[in-house]
């Protein structure tokens, strides 16, 4: 009898591991989806961080679905996650790269923008249906309102400033999305109960969710698929300690790659 449990344990998770991997894909989606992952326009390096940022089980967990309309967030000028999403929904659905102000005038901006440019340039098959919006201070025109599926931001909240800020970027998503509409968040986690403190680069899960739920939308659930228990969340320097920037390489960059990148909440919200 307890052997038949073991085994009965071990099948059920298994079962929950490949739940996860397969939740919210179709056939369709997953097939598009394994394509782009596996594609020739992504880098080694890029591939090599597939490992922590783990882009197949974190879409399957929002819902993804290569037929809906998806904005992202402040793609950057390397927009890591846009060679994921956009062969993926380029055949049947939208992708949104809600980023740099073409009007801007600082250089951050004016280098983010002709970076990205020539990303797109580089690889029209991949890109080459990639929608432009903007994601600026003052200039929130991330998209059509009431017409994306799917909002994302990977590891950006952190760099948004204090409650003003971020309350009005959370109403530009709500207002973007349609009734029902997905918000999917992936951000550095602070240690629950710590004092909220963005300048290290982490962030509360309890804030993160106050936010949202302050701007309309309802907390669905979290994943533990970009979780680094490693992750110590206690250095000098803050999350840039740990790769890919390794701030402190040349001191002691092997210490930190052996903990990998950060530890990472990943929430689902929907809006009401």
């Amino acid at each position: 009898m307890k052997v038949r449990m073991i085994q009965i344990f071990m099948l059920l998770l298994c079962a929950s591991a490949s739940a996860l991997a397969g939740e919210g894909l179709d056939a369709s989606t997953e097939k598009a989806l394994d394509a782009a992952i596996a594609g020739s326009h992504r880098s080694d390096k890029n591939k090599a961080r597939d490992k922590y940022r783990n882009p197949k089980e974190t879409l399957a967990f929002f819902g993804l679905k290569s037929d809906m309309t998806v904005i992202e967030i402040a793609p950057g000028g390397g927009a890591w996650y846009m060679e994921v999403l956009a062969p993926t929904l380029a055949e049947n659905g939208v992708y949104y790269a809600a980023g740099f102000d073409p009007d801007a005038e600082g250089d951050y901006a004016k280098r983010g923008m002709k970076s990205f440019q020539e990303k797109l340039a580089a690889n029209p098959k991949a890109y080459g249906k990639v929608k432009q919006s903007v994601f600026a201070r003052g200039k929130m025109n991330i998209g059509p309102d009431g017409a994306a599926d799917m909002v994302l931001t990977f590891r950006n909240i952190h760099n948004w400033g204090g409650d003003d800020a971020q309350n009005a970027i959370f109403s530009a998503f709500n207002k973007a999305l349609k009734p029902g509409g997905i918000l999917g968040v992936v951000e550095h986690r602070a240690a629950k109960g710590s004092e909220h403190n963005p300048s290290s680069g982490y962030i509360t899960e309890e804030y993160v969710i106050k936010i949202a739920e302050a701007n309309g939308f309802k907390f669905v659930g979290s994943s533990e698929v970009n979780a680094n228990p490693k992750d110590t969340k206690d250095y000098e320097k803050g999350v840039w300690t740990l790769p890919p920037v390794l701030a402190t390489k040349k001191e002691d960059g092997d210490k930190y790659v052996a903990i990998g990148e950060s530890d990472r909440m990943t929430l689902k919200f929907v809006k009401k």
